[in-house]
């Protein structure tokens, strides 16, 4: 999943209200970020470098994982594969959106 698909999947998933009223973002390194606003409804979805109070670092191939629900987030975080820097509260609200 390159990066394109996964922001369209994520904009799926958090709707217009996704309850996280928090930002967030996808850090994928050179590949990009996902960043997600959810302070304000309609939440929004984009690939802007922007300063978020959660960020989960990953490979893009582990964000499409994730997506897919073929990697379960505590798995994950457990293997090393994500890090979450920032409020954790909000990477454990993530886990009812993703």
């Amino acid at each position: 999943m390159d990066l394109q698909a996964c922001t369209t999947a994520i904009r799926a998933k958090v709707g217009e209200d996704s309850g996280l009223n928090a930002s967030l973002k996808f850090d994928c390194g050179d590949d990009g970020v996902v960043f997600v606003n959810a302070l304000a409804v309609p939440n929004t979805v984009s690939n802007e470098q922007l300063d978020a109070a959660c960020t989960v670092t990953l490979a893009l191939t582990d964000l499409g994982a994730l997506l897919s629900g073929q990697l379960n987030p505590v798995n994950g975080f457990m293997m090393g594969k994500l890090k979450v820097a920032g409020d954790m509260s909000v990477a454990m609200r993530l886990q009812k959106v993703v």
